[in-house]
């Protein structure tokens, strides 16, 4: 049987990585302690690794494609097939950001500043590359982790990922640039998208995660409409193209139903309701395909 070998995250973005493949259809399932993941297509083999080393482990062809974060893409430099952006976190769905942070009273405003200073990150080719483009000359050590401690006490500043920026407030320190904003991405091994069976592959499952994240950002949205409100309703309600409308039994009666931003909900159903729908029902989606 054929076998497509993925790699999936693990560590911050696992759980959020293995419930976007869930609400894509995929039944995933692992063993206690294990780094090898279970779908319930027997075309996919699945291992858990570490989110800084995929992009390596694709480009080389070990897997044949994975999911990680733009940042360590670009900290491996490495040459693989971006196949599609998936906008989530572990937290939520936005993307995270890659700082540059001093501690509160450092004297430090500005990466001008750091001639000459000592940065400590996980990020060196990244942190490099971005002192290189500001024309800045300093040390960059790589850190092992607990990397917000050590500024102030073992180096000047530090590069870190951060999703709120709490953990880094926390520890005294300030961000003074965004060096860049990252998402997870979902690439492939350069050869293994020239396979036609492998590509085909891909492509379905690139589909099927990015219907599903499209899904967790809106809800369906039905109601019935008497004829009288149905213009002034229409003219209210989002919808991706136009809303749906079908004649109901009753005379003078329409049911209308539209997809929207799930935020929208809580604001456009009280008025909805003022203005004359009733019977109003708000879903879940599962998948939502452009």
């Amino acid at each position: 049987m054929k076998k497509l070998k993925l790699a999936i995250p693990k560590g911050s973005l696992q759980e959020s990585t293995i419930s976007l493949f869930t609400n894509a259809g995929f039944e995933v399932s692992s063993i206690s302690r294990s780094y090898y993941l279970s779908f319930d297509d027997p075309e996919i083999d699945a291992v858990l690794i570490r989110a800084q080393e995929i992009p390596r482990y694709v480009q080389i062809g070990i897997f044949d494609a994975g999911i990680s974060g733009k940042d360590w893409i670009t900290e491996n430099r490495a040459d693989v097939k971006d196949i599609c952006e998936l906008c989530y976190a572990k937290h939520g769905l936005r993307p995270v950001k890659i700082v540059l942070a001093v501690p509160e009273k450092s004297e430090i405003k500005s990466v001008k500043d750091l001639n000459g200073k000592i940065i400590a990150t996980e990020l060196v080719n990244l942190t490099k590359d971005y002192l290189k483009r500001n024309n800045v000359q300093c040390d960059v050590e790589f850190s092992w982790g607990a990397t917000e401690i050590k500024a102030g006490h073992l180096v000047d500043a530090i590069v870190e990922i951060t999703e709120t920026g709490t953990t880094i407030s926390s520890h005294g320190l300030k961000i003074i640039e965004v060096i860049m904003e990252s998402t997870p991405h979902f690439f492939a091994n350069n050869n293994a998208w020239k396979n036609p069976w492998k590509r085909e592959k891909i492509m379905k499952i690139s589909l099927l995660l990015e219907s599903a994240l499209n899904a967790s950002k809106k809800v369906g949205l039905k109601m019935n409409v008497q004829k009288k409100d149905i213009t002034v309703i229409l003219k209210r309600l989002p919808a991706i193209k136009k809303p749906t409308i079908s004649r109901l039994s009753t005379k003078n009666w329409y049911a209308v139903e539209t997809i929207i931003d799930k935020k929208e909900a809580k604001e456009i159903i009280p008025e909805l309701k003022k203005l004359g729908a009733s019977g109003i029902v708000e879903y879940n989606i599962n998948k939502l395909v452009y």
